[in-house]
């Protein structure tokens, strides 16, 4: 099913739409990517290397999102696991895009704050956020390992990635509801694996 989401549809439809997106995400990554994905954040949280998680507009929300699960708690009692939102720091964001460039705000922080051994969580629905792409190239420099949640084929991002979890869609906002289900899923099986 392709609905066409440019102009406003029924719900029933937009409904329809988001669960196809969601069969066909499940379909296309499987256990595969998705498990190399939850293995290679576990592996670096059990190690007290940190994840760093970068998006923007609503991709920062969900970065947010993600790292306040696992800072705090998403359904277990445990630790506080070292996820780093690196959109969060309004001080950093301004000071850096003011002074050198918006597309190096995340790079500058992943030379500040990542690790080899570390991941970095790169969200975009397009794959080619410039400085999401100039955070990975900059974590694959530090030997950190790169996750990217993008769209359809992944961009600009998907050569830069170690794993891809592309949703198969290019409606931003089908895109964004199928992360929502992604990480949550990765929220739940990291914590699983850490306490």
């Amino acid at each position: 099913m392709a609905t066409d989401l440019s102009s406003p549809v029924p719900f029933a439809d937009y409904i329809n739409a988001s669960v196809d997106v969601l069969q066909r995400t499940a379909g296309h990554l499987g256990g595969g990517r998705l498990d190399q994905a939850i293995a290679a954040v576990t592996q670096a949280l059990a190690q007290n290397r940190a994840l760093l998680v970068c998006g923007n507009g609503g991709s920062a929300s969900d970065a947010q999102h993600i790292t306040g699960e696992l800072v705090g708690r998403f359904l277990k009692e445990r630790r506080g696991l070292k996820a780093i939102c690196l959109s969060s720091n309004a001080a950093v964001l301004t000071a850096w895009a003011n002074d050198y460039s918006y597309d190096t705000v995340f790079a500058r922080q992943v030379e500040a704050y990542g690790e080899p051994g570390g991941v970095l969580l790169g969200i975009s629905t397009s794959g080619n956020s410039r400085n999401v792409v100039a955070a990975f190239e900059q974590a694959r420099a530090m030997g950190m390992t790169t996750i990217a949640m993008t769209g359809e084929g992944g961009g600009k991002l998907a050569g830069l990635s170690d794993v891809l979890l592309d949703v198969p869609s290019r409606s931003t906002p089908l895109i964004q509801q199928a992360h929502i289900c992604l990480y949550h899923h990765l929220c739940e099986r990291v914590e699983a694996q850490l306490i």
